[in-house]
């Protein structure tokens, strides 16, 4: 049978609250491996608004009488889970983990994105300014790194032992 754009849009605030809930695995695993005092802080942070993204979407779920996809979840799950045994074992874990949290930071702002305009087709006002909260911070931490790349190289040569 045909979705419904209702079932459309608990289905994107379900990947969204997945995704994140991703995303607090692959910090903690960066926050883990990561030495610099200032990049860990940044990431600490940033952390802590991933946290407020996994309550805002479970209850942005709530109000479409909705529940978190356990399926959903554990994707998520395993595929953060997937990345720490690699962070613990490989050199350049800090140019690696800037890397890897910018790819991630692109690939929820796109989600978001999304979200965003099938909320606005579903007259969801409250989903939209969620979205519209979430892309700021997701947008904002992406260029916190991006600023960084030169501290990143740096340091990513001093792991490596190579002088420059």
């Amino acid at each position: 049978s045909m979705a419904t754009l209702r079932d459309d849009l608990v289905r994107h605030i379900d990947e969204a609250h997945a995704m994140e809930l991703g995303m607090l695995r692959l910090l903690d695993s960066m926050i883990s491996t990561t030495e610099d005092p200032e990049i860990v802080r940044e990431l600490e942070h940033h952390k802590i608004e991933t946290q407020e993204h996994v309550e805002l979407m479970k209850g942005r779920l709530a109000a479409h009488a909705a529940q978190p996809s356990a399926v959903r979840q554990v994707g998520g799950l395993l595929g953060a889970l997937a990345k720490v045994p690699l962070d613990l074992v490989r050199g350049d874990k800090t140019a690696r983990n800037a890397r890897d949290a910018y790819a991630a930071e692109h690939m929820e702002i796109a989600g978001y994105e999304l979200l965003r305009r099938i909320a606005e087709r579903a007259a969801d006002a409250e989903t939209v300014r969620a979205c519209d909260q979430v892309i700021a911070q997701e947008k904002a931490f992406a260029e916190v790194i991006d600023a960084n790349w030169d501290r990143f190289a740096e340091l990513s040569l001093r792991e490596s032992g190579v002088t420059a």
